[in-house]
């Protein structure tokens, strides 16, 4: 049975039968947005662009490692002092199955739109806290889209194995105004790694200003 994740709720990385998930995703799926038309036909569809992405931070609080999608031009970037973006950690312990500009057109496929593999037992010893956060690249925002959730399960981008949790982002009006989530962490503990579901929204313009968030406040 997964787990459904609440705001601010702390997990252990252990399955049902005592093993501990080292090997496993953490995808983000979403519906694209149905636009009613005049007398309710002709149905359109709109895009939406969500962007996952993770940073880690080491023992100090400090960015040492990054994934984010490559498609941010470099003149943005440097605006923040940010380097390029990539799909591979440092230590390739975790990759990124690349960007999904429209999110799903027809319903809920079952799978993930953009997915985070992750390899605990290749992480650096550097790296102390791994971040998950989305961001929304359109006008809208996330109480405008008909669904969004995240989940860790294990199996591949293209086939779920088993979902350990799940954290919902319904359709609601709390979400109003908020572009950006901070959907959760990776984190040590005792030389084990944990999860920690965090769920804050905001309404930052772009992910360059979610990252500053992460480190200023969430360190």
């Amino acid at each position: 049975m997964a787990i459904r994740l609440e705001k601010g709720q702390r997990i252990n990385l252990e399955k049902n039968n005592g093993a501990k998930l080292t090997q496993f995703c953490v995808g983000c799926n979403w519906g694209s947005i149905i636009k009613n038309g005049f007398l309710g036909l002709g149905n359109s569809v709109q895009d939406v662009d969500l962007d996952l992405s993770c940073v880690m931070l080491d023992a100090n609080g400090n960015l040492c490692d990054h994934i984010y999608s490559p498609l941010y031009r470099k003149e943005f970037l440097d605006q923040y002092g940010m380097p390029p973006g990539k799909v591979d950690s440092n230590d390739r312990a975790l990759h990124h199955s690349g960007d999904d500009l429209k999110g799903d057109q027809d319903g809920d496929d079952g799978l993930d739109n953009e997915i985070i593999t992750v390899d605990l037992n290749k992480i650096s010893s550097s790296v102390e806290q791994i971040f998950f956060f989305l961001n929304n690249c359109g006008k809208e925002d996330f109480s405008q889209i008909p669904y969004a959730s995240i989940r860790m399960y294990e199996g591949t981008p293209e086939w779920v194995k088993e979902i350990f949790a799940q954290y919902d982002v319904a359709a609601e009006s709390q979400y109003q105004g908020k572009t950006a989530l901070i959907m959760g962490k990776l984190y040590r503990r005792g030389g084990e790694w944990k999860f920690s579901a965090i769920g804050d929204a905001y309404p930052d313009g772009n992910l360059c200003e979610t990252i500053k968030r992460i480190i200023t406040n969430y360190k």
